[in-house]
C-alpha cells in the first residue's frame, strides 16, 4: 500500500492563503492545490482525525471541504479504505495526423504565453482584493433588484442599463474628470469585450494596429484573433516611443490608460500625442486599466473627438467575476456598435447591472476605492522594500496605488525560467518579456499584491526575496 502523504506541503498551502478568506474556504483552496501540485495522484490523504487536529478546524468544516473536493473529483473514498487523492486525467495528445487544424489566427495566440490557468495564489498579478470587498453589502443590493417586478431586468439590455450609464458618466467625472454624455457610453461585459468591439467595428483583417511594448498582451491577443497587424512600438517613461514605421497608416491606436501596464508607471499624454501626431492613426483606444484620482490629465481621451474611443472595467476596482465594464465612444460610432454588439454577442447581465448602478449611486464604490487604494499603497510600500534588496534587480516600479508591480532585471536574464522556478515555491508571477516586441529585450517580472496583507504579505514578501535571489544567482 502506498505511503501515507506528508502534511508539510498543506501546512505551508494553508499559511499562504489570505488571512481575511474564512478559515474554511483556506483549508479548501490549500487542499485542493496540495493535490493537484504536491500529492501524487493516488495516494493515500491523512485521516480526517488527523487533519482535522493539524489544521486546527471543526469536523464540519473539513467534511464540508473534502465533499466540495469529492465533486470535483480530486479525491475518492474507498470503504473503509480511507481517502484518496485523483488529479484531473491530462488526455493523450491528439495524433498529429488527426490534430484539428486551427485557423492561423487563433495558432498565434495559443504559442504564446498567454492567460495562466492559475489564477490564485501570492503575488497572482492582475487580481484585485476579493477578501475584503464588501460583499454583505453587495448581496443586499443585488436582493433588493431581484424582485417580481422588475421581470424586465431578466430581458436583454439594449445596450446597457440606463442608471447604470449614468452612475458610471458621473463616476468619470469624480474620479478622472473626464467628460462624456450618457448616450456615449456601451456597457460591456469587461475590458476584453468593449475592446474586442472596437477590433470588429473599427479594424479589418490586415489593418495596422499600433500598441506600445512592453503591452497588455490580452488586448494583443484579441486584435491577433479578429486578424489586424499588431505593431508594437517600445515605450519608457524617460525616452518616450521608439520611431514607427510613418508610411504605413495605422488605423487604430491602442494605449493603457494614465497608469502603464505592465511597466506599474505613470504614462505620459505628451508622449502619446507626439506619436499620435508622427503617424496619425484614425482612431485612438485609451483602456483605463488602473488609475488614481490624481492621473486623470495623463489621459489623451476627449469625449467631443470622434476618434477617441476609452474602455473600462470594475473587475480590478471591485471583483474580476463581476465581468462589466463601459466604452466611451464619440457620439457618430454609438449606435453602430450598439447594434454590432447585439448582433454578435446578445446583451443581458442587467441584474447585475443595477445592483451596480445602485451600488456607485450610494456612494459605495467611491468609498471602497478610497480605502483600498490606501492599503494597495502600503502593500506596495512593503513589496518595494524587499524586492529593492535582491541583487540582479535593475529597477522596482515605485509604489502606487495599483495592484500590480513590475521588477526589471538585465536583458540576458530569462525571465521565463526565473518566473518558472518561482512557480515551483509557489509564487506565482507573470514574466515582462513574453508582453514586449521581438526588438525590445526588456527582461523582469510582473506581480500582484491584491491577494495578499498584513503579516502574511509580509512573510511572503521575504520568502520571495529570498527565493528571487537564488534563482537570478543560477540565472
Amino acid at each position: 500500500m502506498p505511503p501515507q502523504v506528508s502534511l508539510a506541503p498543506l501546512l505551508a498551502r494553508v499559511s499562504q492563503q489570505p488571512e481575511r478568506l474564512g478559515k474554511g474556504v483556506r483549508i479548501e483552496q490549500a487542499l485542493r492545490l496540495t493535490i493537484l501540485h504536491d500529492w501524487p495522484d493516488g495516494s493515500r490523504m491523512p485521516s480526517h482525525r488527523l487533519l482535522c487536529q493539524e489544521l486546527k478546524v471543526a469536523r464540519d468544516t473539513l467534511a464540508q471541504a473534502m465533499r466540495r473536493l469529492g465533486e470535483e473529483g480530486l479525491i475518492f473514498t474507498g470503504q473503509g479504505q480511507g481517502t484518496w487523492t485523483r488529479r484531473p486525467v491530462t488526455p493523450d495528445p491528439t495524433p498529429a495526423d488527426a490534430a484539428p487544424r486551427l485557423s492561423t489566427r487563433a495558432a498565434a495566440i495559443l504559442d504564446a504565453p498567454s492567460a495562466s490557468a492559475i489564477q490564485s495564489g501570492a503575488f497572482m498579478p492582475g487580481i484585485p482584493d476579493i477578501t475584503q470587498f464588501p460583499m454583505a453589502k453587495w448581496r443586499e443590493l443585488y436582493a433588493s433588484v431581484t424582485v417580481p417586478r422588475n421581470a424586465l431586468l431578466l430581458s436583454y439590455s439594449g445596450g446597457g442599463y440606463g442608471p447604470l450609464k449614468r452612475a458610471i458618466r458621473d463616476f468619470l467625472w469624480r474620479w478622472r474628470r473626464l467628460e462624456c454624455e450618457t448616450d456615449q457610453i456601451i456597457i460591456t461585459e469587461g475590458t476584453h469585450n468593449g475592446i474586442e468591439l472596437c477590433a470588429l467595428a473599427l479594424t479589418d483583417v490586415g489593418d495596422r494596429v499600433l500598441m506600445e511594448s512592453p503591452c497588455y498582451w490580452g488586448a494583443r491577443n484579441v486584435f491577433t484573433a479578429v486578424g489586424a497587424r499588431v505593431d508594437q512600438l517600445a515605450w519608457s517613461p524617460e525616452a518616450g516611443h521608439a520611431p514607427g514605421e510613418a508610411n504605413a497608416p495605422v488605423r487604430l491606436a491602442y494605449f493603457t490608460g494614465s497608469h502603464h501596464y505592465p511597466l506599474s508607471v505613470p504614462t505620459s499624454r505628451a508622449h502619446r500625442q507626439a506619436l499620435c501626431a508622427r503617424l496619425a492613426p484614425d482612431f485612438v483606444l485609451e483602456d483605463d486599466y488602473e488609475f488614481t484620482g490624481e492621473d486623470g490629465a495623463n489621459l489623451m481621451f476627449d469625449g467631443r473627438s470622434p476618434r477617441h474611443l476609452l474602455v473600462g472595467s470594475f473587475s480590478k476596482l471591485m471583483f474580476p467575476g463581476l465581468r462589466l465594464g463601459y466604452l466611451v465612444a464619440p457620439r457618430s460610432l454609438v449606435a453602430p456598435l450598439n447594434q454590432l454588439r447585439s448582433e454578435v454577442f446578445r446583451e443581458g447581465r442587467l441584474l447585475d447591472q443595477a445592483a451596480l448602478a445602485q451600488f456607485i449611486a450610494e456612494g459605495e464604490l467611491d468609498a471602497w476605492y478610497r480605502r483600498i487604494q490606501r492599503d494597495y499603497l502600503a502593500r506596495q510600500q512593503v513589496m518595494h522594500d524587499q524586492l529593492v534588496q535582491v541583487p540582479g534587480v535593475l529597477h522596482v516600479s515605485p509604489p502606487s496605488h495599483s495592484i500590480s508591480l513590475c521588477v526589471q532585471f538585465a536583458p540576458e536574464v530569462d525571465d521565463r525560467r526565473v518566473a518558472s522556478r518561482l512557480l515551483q515555491s509557489h509564487l506565482i508571477t507573470r514574466p515582462l518579456s513574453p508582453a514586449c516586441a521581438p526588438d525590445d529585450p526588456r527582461s523582469g517580472l510582473i506581480l500582484g499584491i491584491g491577494m495578499l496583507s498584513g503579516n502574511t504579505l509580509a512573510s511572503e514578501a521575504v520568502r520571495l526575496r529570498h527565493v528571487l535571489t537564488r534563482c537570478l544567482q543560477r540565472t
